[in-house]
């Protein structure tokens, strides 16, 4: 029997821990999935279970190579980030792999700026909002001065992504889609690690870098194996779309946060869009992409509750509304919102402004929802906004949740009537793109041009 030739893909997440075997065509021909209890460090915070996590990868993959159903060529890895994971000389984690929202010492981040030109001027370098342990070269410094003999027995620090190969390689490695995600390692103007790095000693415990689109040789008991050095999940979700589209688009990744990714806008970082919560990710090839975030898809959950406690409906009462233009006497006011960029950027805030709406005004669940999904695309508009100033945009996608939701297609369609606006439907994006970035080291053939599913929105106008 013909064994299928596979990359394995490893997308670990914060809740689900998912390997996804994609075949030469990248259809997922295998998905196993497992979520795992949270431990506590030192400090009784939450985190994730390393040896469960290291436990289970070893586990699926002795699985999938005994089996003779498939033949695995190559393995790559895509992770959360702002996580590092400290190894010593043999390879043993010596410390928890720490939350990145563990809470971070105040008089050490005050410190640390006033040693190194500020918040702001390390930020814009360093296209890193002050974040604390979300900036993960933080960790490393905390770890020097609050804990200096565990920072003895660091040997190297690895970001998430390329611990989970040395579990496989035994080679460590860096790479930039790790050390480009708000991390305050990387000067972005000058391409290269921060200098408090070398100051600190940092580079001491940082790998090499290895380019992400490339595969190591290795093997897996005793078999062949090529093997990727792995990507942050965010930069590898904008990969297929990177592969199939070579006119300027942006790329709205709704969840939890909805972050909005322009790879063709390299303009540098202002202090005033890193002040509302615009970054810099750094794509496969290392070439920065201006993102902006919102947490707009926490926004929904929370106002979703109230409207359906007020009009006694399921909470997920929502997914039944379907839009109504004339449910929106001021629907045309949308459009003109996103021709001047500087509208709407009071509205660069956490809530909405539907929040301090007063739900009696309104004869319906489906009239005050429209409401809030209008006050919801005030602010998209805004956060958007600072990422397509002054670049070339044509396209608009939206990915995961908002995509399936009609009225924030619509509304978004509306607000952007220049551009063309699509809902993409896409399985496992971050799996995905982890794939096809090493697509040529492994796979002759060529990616599907149907991989992505693409649903177009237009203007509508109300009667």
């Amino acid at each position: 029997m013909s064994r299928t030739s596979v990359i394995a893909i490893f997308d670990i997440g914060k809740t689900n821990k998912k390997l996804f075997l994609f075949d030469e065509q990248y259809n997922i021909v295998l998905e196993k999935s497992e979520q795992f209890a949270e431990v506590t460090d030192e400090d009784g915070d939450a985190c994730e279970d390393l040896a469960a996590l290291t436990q289970w990868v070893h586990a699926c993959l002795q699985q999938v190579f005994s089996e003779n159903k498939y033949q695995v060529k190559a393995l790559n890895f895509s992770t959360y980030g702002a996580s590092f994971v400290h190894i010593d000389k043999e390879g043993k984690a010596v410390t928890p792999l720490y939350n990145y929202l563990k809470p971070y010492p105040a008089d050490l981040q005050e410190g640390f700026y006033k040693k190194y030109g500020g918040e702001i001027s390390f930020s814009i370098h360093t296209a890193s909002p002050v974040l604390g342990n979300l900036n993960s070269g933080m960790q490393l410094y905390r770890l020097k001065y609050k804990n200096p003999g565990l920072f003895d027995q660091i040997h190297y620090s690895l970001h998430l992504p390329q611990y989970m190969s040395y579990l496989v390689t035994g080679r460590a490695y860096s790479d930039i889609t790790s050390i480009g995600c708000h991390t305050g390692l990387w000067n972005f103007p000058q391409n290269h690690y921060h200098e408090w790095i070398y100051r600190e000693a940092i580079n001491e415990k940082l790998a090499a870098i290895f380019p992400s689109d490339q595969l190591m040789p290795s093997q897996f008991q005793g078999q062949a194996l090529l093997t990727g050095v792995g990507l942050h999940d965010s930069s590898a979700a904008l990969i297929p779309y990177l592969f199939h589209f070579t006119e300027p688009f942006v790329l709205i990744s709704t969840g939890t946060w909805c972050i909005s990714l322009n790879p063709f806008n390299q303009t540098r970082l202002t202090y005033e869009e890193l002040q509302q919560d615009c970054l810099c990710y750094m794509e496969y090839r290392g070439k920065p992409i201006k993102a902006s975030r919102l947490f707009a898809g926490y926004e929904h959950e929370q106002q979703t509750k109230r409207l359906a406690a007020h009009f006694n409906v399921a909470l997920d009462y929502y997914k039944n509304v379907k839009f109504n233009a004339d449910l929106l006497p001021n629907l045309a006011q949308t459009a003109n919102v996103a021709a001047d960029p500087s509208a709407g950027k009071s509205a660069m805030v956490q809530g909405s402004a539907f929040g301090a709406r007063d739900l009696n005004s309104f004869a319906s669940y489906e009239a005050a929802y429209h409401q809030f999904m209008a006050d919801l695309m005030t602010q998209q508009v805004a956060s958007l906004n600072l990422v397509l100033h002054n670049s070339p945009v044509k396209k608009i996608f939206v990915d995961g949740g908002f995509s399936k939701n009609p009225l924030y297609m619509n509304l978004l369609a509306n607000a952007f009537p220049k551009n063309e606006v699509y809902a993409a439907s896409m399985a496992q994006a971050s799996a995905m793109g982890a794939a096809l970035a090493v697509h040529s080291s492994w796979n002759r053939t060529s990616p599907s041009s149907d991989l992505i599913e693409l649903k177009s929105y237009t203007l509508v106008e109300s009667r």
